[in-house]
This record gives structure tokens, C-alpha cells and sequence, in this order.
């Protein structure tokens, strides 16, 4: 004769628990762990928490520890700074970049130095292969290149003696730019994407001229749109900056030697002017047309057209300043062209 279905449930229970006797079956009791129901019960001071250690957490973070643990502070700035206010965003951007400062800090001697430019040369050109150097780095180095690509690490070659770490100027676009104000959050973003790629490599200029007047449009156009921006400083310097480049040049890679007329002037530099000119309501194309007229006189016009302080002059300075073109300051505080913000 087959068992009752409510004997069975007792044989069973009374096998599990060894408990005597047998009652029904009922609403299952679910016991809940101390820890869990208190995660279950304070999100909200669990995140609270979190956020206040944020600034200690970053300041942990040194040349010893490793791109898992300044992964996990990224994950929670993420969740931190939807919630805060604009000031503590800046001042915890501060923080991020000295955290990525001290993560990427390496001491090496003389020799380990050499090794690891040697080592990164090699890389560059044959990626492939093995490399006899690697055994001669610092641990800090080599652990570093196995990890590059993660947590925002990259390793920036500036030419000759000029090869370290970075954070990548993506980090800030992705980081913080989503949660700042339109005007902070279109300068980071801007010149996050145009310092992927280095500007200036051994004092040449990388990019085209096309490339550099339309940088130089953009932070003219940033700085009408957002005329209030904490950024304001750096966007003028930015924007003298390519001005320069695409008029003067650099030591390395000039514009011209003499600007005797247009002919004297590197083609493509001088055929993004002239497409500059054509302009009406920009600034830089008020320069082009000024920078094509003196190029069109003879030097006795010249000679008429300038100041008299101006007259015995390099022809550089002449039609800079005859095209109201400002140089940028060679003593400008910061390094706009490495990160997202200017260093």
C-alpha cells in the first residue's frame, strides 16, 4: 500500500534534521544572514560609505599596488560622482591624476633606464619577437608593460629620450566628463580626443594643417560658446597655441624661412589659409586674409604698412604681428597636450 504523500514528507524531513516527531508541511522559513540583511536593508549607507573613503582610497593608490586596485577605485568614482556636486568632482579629478602620477612612478638606475628605452624600442618595431631586455628592467617596469592597455595605462613615445607612461586622455572623458557641466564636459572631451595622438614629436608638428585649423577653430568656437567656462585660460592658450602652429609653425617643422610671398610658404599650410580666408565670421579668418595680404606686398609696401618699431624686424615677426596673430606664452604653467585637461 503506498505511503500517504504527507508520511513521506516526515520521513523526509525527519532524515534531514533528525528531528522527532512530524507536523504538516508549511510556509518555508527563510533565515537570513546577519551580514546580508543588512546589505539588504542599507544600499544607500553602504554607497554613502563607499563615496566618503573615495579621496582616502585614491591616495592608497601607489607604485605598488596593482591595475586590479585602481580599476576597482575607477568602478567607484563611477558610482560617486553622479552624486556630488561640481567642485567635489574637480577636486577629486585632481586627486585621480597625482593617484595616476604616483601608480605610474617608477625609479630605475642608469642602466635600467637604458634597458628600458631599448626594450620599448624594440617593442615599437618588432612587437613579436622575444625581448632579451625584459629580464634587465625594474619588477615595477615589467609588470607595468604586461599591463599596459589596462586600467587607462598606455605607454607614450615622444621620440628620442622621451618615452614614459600615461594615463590615457581618455580616462577623464569616460570618468568624469558625464557627470560635469556642458561647458567643462565638451573641453575634456575635445581635448581628450586630440591628444590621443601625439601633437609634437621631437618639436614637429604630427598633425596636418587642415588638422591644426580645425583645432583652432574649435577652441574659438568653445570659447564664444562658453565664455564663463572654468576651463576659459587653458581654451586661449589652446587656441593661440594652434594659431601659432598653423601660421608660424615650430623650430623643427616652420612655415617658411622668410615669407618672402607665397611661394615661400609650405603648400598645404598655405592652401588651408587661403580656404580660411573666405570666412566671415571668424577671428582666424580675419588672420588668414590679413596673413595673405602681407604676403601679396613688396617690401616697400611692407615697410609703409608697419609701426616703425616693426621695421627691422624678422619677416616672422612682421607678419604675425602684421596679421594680429599672437604667439602663445612660452612660460604657460601647464601641459596641454597629454591628457584631457591641461597638466
Amino acid at each position: 500500500m503506498p505511503f500517504p504523500s504527507i508520511f513521506k514528507a516526515c520521513l523526509v524531513a525527519g532524515s534531514m534534521l533528525f528531528l522527532g516527531g512530524c507536523q504538516p508541511p508549511s510556509e518555508p522559513q527563510i533565515q537570513i544572514e546577519p551580514t546580508e540583511a543588512n546589505q539588504k536593508q542599507s544600499p544607500a549607507n553602504d554607497f554613502s560609505l563607499m563615496c566618503q573613503n573615495i579621496e582616502k582610497n585614491m591616495s592608497q593608490i601607489n607604485d605598488q599596488r596593482t591595475t586590479f586596485a585602481l580599476e576597482q577605485v575607477n568602478q567607484d568614482l563611477k558610482v560617486c560622482l553622479p552624486l556630488m556636486e561640481m567642485a567635489e568632482q574637480k577636486h577629486l579629478m585632481l586627486r585621480s591624476t597625482d593617484m595616476y602620477q604616483r601608480f605610474l612612478t617608477v625609479d630605475r638606475t642608469e642602466f635600467q633606464q637604458r634597458a628600458f628605452e631599448q626594450y620599448a624600442l624594440e617593442m615599437a618595431q618588432h612587437p613579436t619577437i622575444q625581448h632579451a631586455h625584459f629580464q634587465q628592467l625594474t619588477s615595477r617596469d615589467q609588470y607595468l608593460l604586461k599591463h599596459k592597455g589596462q586600467a587607462y595605462v598606455e605607454l607614450l613615445d615622444l621620440g628620442e629620450q622621451a618615452l614614459h607612461y600615461r594615463r590615457s586622455p581618455d580616462y577623464l572623458a569616460r570618468i568624469f566628463a558625464p557627470y560635469l557641466p556642458p561647458a567643462e564636459q565638451t573641453f575634456i572631451i575635445s581635448l581628450a580626443q586630440q591628444n590621443m595622438e601625439p601633437v609634437l614629436i621631437e618639436q614637429r608638428l604630427q598633425i596636418d594643417a587642415a588638422e591644426i585649423a580645425a583645432r583652432s577653430l574649435l577652441w574659438e568656437d568653445y570659447l564664444k560658446t562658453y565664455p564663463n567656462s572654468s576651463y576659459k585660460r587653458d581654451a586661449q592658450y589652446l587656441l593661440k597655441q594652434y594659431t601659432y602652429f598653423l601660421f608660424r609653425g615650430t623650430k623643427q617643422s616652420p612655415v617658411s624661412e622668410d615669407y618672402r610671398d607665397r611661394y615661400a610658404v609650405n603648400t598645404s599650410h598655405l592652401e588651408t589659409i587661403i580656404g580660411l580666408s573666405s570666412g566671415q565670421k571668424s577671428t582666424l579668418s580675419t588672420q588668414a586674409r590679413l596673413f595673405l595680404e602681407f604676403l601679396d606686398m613688396d617690401p616697400q609696401q611692407r615697410q609703409q604698412a608697419l609701426p616703425a618699431d616693426y621695421r627691422s624686424r624678422s619677416e616672422a615677426e612682421q607678419i604675425l604681428f602684421y596679421a594680429q596673430i599672437s604667439p602663445p606664452s612660452q612660460k604657460y604653467d601647464k601641459d596641454c597636450f597629454k591628457d584631457a585637461i591641461c597638466i
